[in-house]
């Protein structure tokens, strides 16, 4: 068991990560696992220090809330694809850190890896980010309701290029 813990690491991904043809862009090695939820967090999407991103709008992140919950995938990922994840988290500059997450899910907890935005100001998402999360949740069965609420979130109505354009090909 100690050799496979070495081999891999379980990731809870709850934004854009959680459609597999997005993840896998950058991360290959990543298979689902299991869908779960961990509570006391809330979702939120905004600008790492209100500057903009390459989705032109907010980008998912968790906060601390109280009796609130975010579900997401565990996605289980060769060690060797952590620094691409981290990379694509821009942790080295900061953006994202990473976080310790413990993950209820029908066959018990998991503690996983996710990623928490520094410095977050609070802005709405573009209508792809949206559009990306959304068909994640979709595509890994997520609860109908909280599909719902995600399915709710304002967007800025942003209509040019964003990495959907990249992901829309792979996708064909």
């Amino acid at each position: 068991m100690s050799n496979n813990i070495t081999k891999h690491f379980l990731y809870f991904a709850y934004g854009s990560n959680l459609l597999k043809e997005r993840l896998q862009l950058n991360n290959p090695s990543a298979l689902f696992y299991c869908k779960g939820r961990i509570k006391d967090y809330t979702l939120k999407f905004g600008n790492w220090k209100g500057i903009e991103n390459s989705w032109h709008g907010g980008a998912a992140t968790i906060t601390e809330s109280l009796g609130d919950e975010v579900w997401g995938v565990v996605w289980k990922m060769n060690i060797s694809d952590l620094q691409s994840l981290d990379k694509q988290e821009s942790v080295e500059i900061g953006m994202y850190s990473p976080l310790e997450v413990t993950v209820e899910t029908e066959g018990g907890e998991l503690s996983c890896r996710t990623y928490k935005m520094n410095e977050c100001v609070v802005t709405a998402t573009s209508p792809q980010y949206k559009q990306v999360f959304c068909l994640g949740a979709k595509q890994n069965s997520l609860p109908v309701e909280y599909i719902k609420k995600l399915e709710a979130v304002e967007t800025n109505n942003y209509s040019g290029p964003t990495p959907l354009n990249q992901i829309g090909n792979v996708m064909k």
